[in-house]
């Protein structure tokens, strides 16, 4: 497996990557490889920092959770009744956005490219508040207002993965709990799983753990400055693949890692269940067959349902968090390098790499304990 990952990297310039192994809830290996900064020689460990990109939308789905079995918040209640401004698709006005259409991608919301890009600041934390630029995206009169920051579609007739929708979802859980995010998550997943080295800004991090990100082509690697995002519920954690582990762990384990508990164990069943059925489900989605995806609350399904979690990808950034369906074996992955072209299949063939060897390991394991 070693040997298999470090040829993968040597192919694709890929700088350096940690991961881990789960199998049966408990992590069955896990180890860096490469460069943090190739610069100082820093090694890639299991331990070394870097943002996650879109698997954050997980954290922000616990912090949602929590929220709903707290009584603070209601899955299918109108976003308007938490909002101190009104968000209204222009095209069907008459009708009611809920978290659940949020947190399943389906809420007619749309991120508008030029706007969400101009929204990362390259070399530190992004000096916007989130609510600002909430307000002005989603209020007509605003500078950010735009008829196609929406789709031509009612809520929950259309899939569309929208970043700037779990910004919203972040924000409304913000002012229910009244606190920040970041706070909020700290008290409620952080410290309990005992996540030391996780976080959402640059400025609450130790730098000197935080891996320098790359950019490659044709094999060659060139670093890139750390960036912040305005919209950081969609993908603004910092962690590591030790850590990561662990928050994984108790989602697989219905909201319960080694006896802490993060969410009680309806809420993480809510969360992790497929919501989308024959019955109920985006005009553009199969749920069965070739092509077939599926959602929990900023939980996905990949490669035809055969996976459950989520994945990442930003500026240097690649990431993986995915697990079975019946959550007896996963993988964590962090790449510190972003691809292009062809390279683009090595990430996945690392990832492959990892699940085959992760199925030798439970084929070789006793049967689960529960942790």
């Amino acid at each position: 497996l070693e040997r298999r990952i470090e040829q993968q990297m040597a192919h694709a310039g890929i700088v350096g990557l940690a991961a881990a192994i789960i199998v049966d809830r408990r992590v069955a290996w896990m180890k860096g490889f490469g460069f943090a900064d190739r610069a100082r020689a820093a090694p890639f460990t299991p331990d070394t920092v870097m943002n996650i990109a879109s698997i954050s939308k997980t954290v922000t789905g616990v912090a949602l959770m929590r929220a709903v079995q707290d009584g603070k918040l209601d899955l299918d209640r109108d976003i308007n009744a938490y909002l101190p401004f009104r968000v209204v698709n222009p095209h069907v006005p008459d009708a009611k956005i809920t978290l659940r259409h949020l947190a399943t991608h389906t809420s007619g919301i749309t991120d508008r490219q030029s706007v969400y890009e101009a929204s990362y600041h390259q070399g530190g934390d992004a000096p916007q508040p989130l609510a600002a630029f909430l307000r002005a995206y989603f209020t007509a009169g605003e500078p950010l207002y735009s008829d196609a920051n929406f789709l031509p579609a009612a809520p929950g007739r259309m899939r569309d993965y929208s970043n700037i929708g779990a910004g919203l979802a972040g924000h409304i859980v913000e002012i229910a709990v009244g606190e920040r995010l970041d706070a909020y998550t700290r008290r409620h997943i952080f410290e309990p799983l005992r996540m030391d080295n996780s976080g959402w800004f640059l400025a609450d991090m130790a730098l000197a753990k935080h891996s320098t990100l790359y950019l490659a082509q044709d094999g060659k690697a060139t670093p890139i400055p750390l960036y912040g995002l305005t919209t950081y519920p969609d993908g603004g954690v910092r962690t590591s693949v030790a850590d990561l582990s662990r928050f994984f762990i108790a989602l697989l384990g219905d909201g319960e890692y080694q006896g802490t508990r993060i969410l009680a164990r309806e809420s993480a069943q809510e969360m992790l269940r497929f919501q989308y059925t024959a019955d109920d489900k985006p005009d553009n989605v199969n749920i069965a067959g070739a092509d077939s995806v599926n959602s929990g609350i900023f939980w996905a399904s990949k490669f035809d349902l055969a996976r459950i979690g989520h994945s990442g990808s930003d500026p240097g950034v690649t990431t993986m968090m995915l697990a079975d369906p019946a959550r007896t074996v996963g993988v964590v992955l962090f790449i510190n390098t972003s691809l292009t072209g062809r390279d683009n299949r090595y990430p996945g063939a690392i990832f492959d790499a990892l699940w085959t060897h992760a199925e030798t390991l439970k084929a070789g394991a006793g049967p689960a304990d529960g942790d």
